[in-house]
């Protein structure tokens, strides 16, 4: 049982014409994997997602089994189980989709270095983290190693195609301004996410990960301001942290102090408690 593939997060193991990605409980911050884990985030990841997934079971994804006690074999031991899932093995688009419904991150630096957002001019005077007039579809490039490639629109197109690219658009789109309006029922505020697709048998499919905390900015509506960054549920407390040490971002990864893995370990715990409520909703 040899992992074909060693992401910073999750593992993938390649079956042929199926993949089985499991969620680790490692966590890295500046592209750095960190020796410390977050015992029970990779569960907390893979659950948040596959709830997703099937929030969304009308647009078509790469999912074919999440209960490991079907996986084959040797694929059914416990290590595997809650945080991995079997599915179809897709060629990749590689293209990050993001969607941002709020100026923040990369955003938010391209805004005040250029007055522009996705690389298009803008006359407003946005502050740090303001709500956007309308969700905007901000591509970028994905790459293996090292940091992806923001593009424009236009760029992406060219590309891709016309047809492509606006399907991709309009389901990015569709799935954030649906996910947003869920979250807002439990005092989430979903600042931005990024999805990623890929063709299966001609179609284009919804894969990877949804929604969760590593693939999106999530704001308590309560600790939400503008003109700074509020606190999101995910591992900002850890960047935080790490901005106050000496350190220049670069390998070896400093120690994490035990009470700082538990604080990490909180924020996802809490996260995932108000989707399961909010999607417990009808």
């Amino acid at each position: 049982m040899q992992i074909s593939y060693k992401g910073k997060v999750r593992d993938v193991y390649d079956l042929g014409s199926t993949l089985i990605l499991s969620s680790s409980d490692r966590i890295s911050a500046f592209d750095v994997v960190f020796e410390e884990l977050i015992t029970g985030k990779g569960i907390i990841l893979n659950q948040i997602s596959n709830s997703w997934f099937q929030y969304f079971s009308e647009i078509k994804n790469h999912i074919i089994e999440t209960d490991n006690q079907k996986f084959p074999e040797p694929f059914r031991k416990k290590e595997f189980k809650d945080r991995s899932v079997l599915v179809k093995k897709c060629k990749r688009i590689d293209y990050e989709c993001v969607v941002r419904g709020y100026l923040s991150g990369s955003a938010f630096k391209e805004f005040k270095e250029s007055k522009t957002i996705a690389n298009i001019p803008t006359n407003k005077n946005y502050l740090e983290s303001e709500k956007l007039s309308e969700p905007i579809f901000t591509p970028a490039v994905k790459n293996d190693s090292g940091h992806d490639e923001n593009i424009s629109e236009v760029e992406m197109e060219d590309r891709i195609g016309k047809e492509m690219f606006r399907a991709l658009k309009e389901k990015s789109l569709n799935i954030y301004t649906n996910a947003v309006k869920k979250v807002e029922s439990v005092g989430l505020i979903l600042c931005d996410t990024k999805f990623e697709f890929g063709i299966w048998e001609d179609e284009i499919i919804l894969i990877d990960e949804l929604l969760t905390p590593d693939s999106s900015r999530y704001w308590d509506r309560l600790t939400y301001s503008t003109g700074s960054s509020p606190p999101s549920f995910d591992k900002q407390v850890l960047r935080n942290y790490l901005e106050t040490l000496t350190w220049d971002k670069n390998p070896p990864a400093p120690k994490l102090p035990p009470d700082l893995i538990k604080k990490i370990l909180l924020k996802y715990t809490q996260l995932q408690e108000k989707i399961n409520l909010c999607l417990s909703e009808k």
